[in-house]
């Protein structure tokens, strides 16, 4: 497999649409005309409940951990593995995968999810650390806010500072974290302008919204 093929095969498995064949199955629904219509674990939570929400939302963290950790050794010579290279190339299928979560080809490229579980699955393969640290700042912003989006953007924003701090601020991993956090907060940015506005839902309320 060239690394072409590989990044075909990343963005291939970030389009697999979780939260849709999850709707789809548990009670026969399109979840893009349910809720806030994103295909992302929130969503899922409000209209399947906490265990289907808690499944995709694994399934998504997959699509990105998956490519990132094994994609690289299947393109790059062995003596590659462990450099800069092989880092490089580990977020660049992590991010096909991103591309592909957001923008699904199995769904005609409509709908699909923010990417925030898929890019979390990449920092699970690369930087664990770190993004348990980050989960557990989005796990206190979301318990004192009762906000997803807030706790989402506030955790996209702690990763790439805990990476600066661990891993140094030219590392591939935390410039690829900055790149993503700006994604994030674009992806989000109708949940920004109803969190200025005070109008964003709450999850503990389960009402819809667009979420994760």
């Amino acid at each position: 497999m060239n690394t072409a093929a590989a990044l075909i095969v990343a963005y291939a498995a970030g389009s697999i649409p979780s939260a849709y064949i999850a709707g789809r199955l548990v009670k026969g629904i399109d979840l893009r005309t349910v809720g806030s219509g994103n295909l992302g674990a929130t969503n899922v939570y409000r209209a399947l409940g906490a265990k289907v929400a808690a499944a995709v939302f694994a399934v998504d963290m997959l699509k990105g951990a998956l490519p990132a950790a094994l994609l690289p050794a299947l393109v790059l010579p062995s003596e590659a593995i462990g450099t800069d290279r092989a880092a490089w190339w580990a977020l660049a299928f992590g991010i096909a995968a991103i591309v592909g979560h957001a923008k699904p080809v199995f769904l005609l490229l409509r709908g699909g999810g923010k990417g925030v579980a898929t890019a979390a699955g990449i920092f699970a393969a690369l930087a664990p650390v770190p993004l348990v640290i980050a989960l557990l700042v989005f796990a206190a912003v979301l318990w004192r806010t009762g906000y997803v989006s807030a706790a989402s953007l506030t955790a996209a924003a702690a990763l790439p500072l805990l990476l600066v701090w661990r891993n140094g601020i030219t590392s591939p991993v935390t410039i690829v974290a900055v790149l993503i956090c700006l994604f994030v907060f674009w992806s989000h940015r109708t949940n920004i302008q109803r969190l200025r506005a005070g109008t964003e839902h709450r999850f503990r309320r389960k009402q819809s919204g667009e979420g994760a």
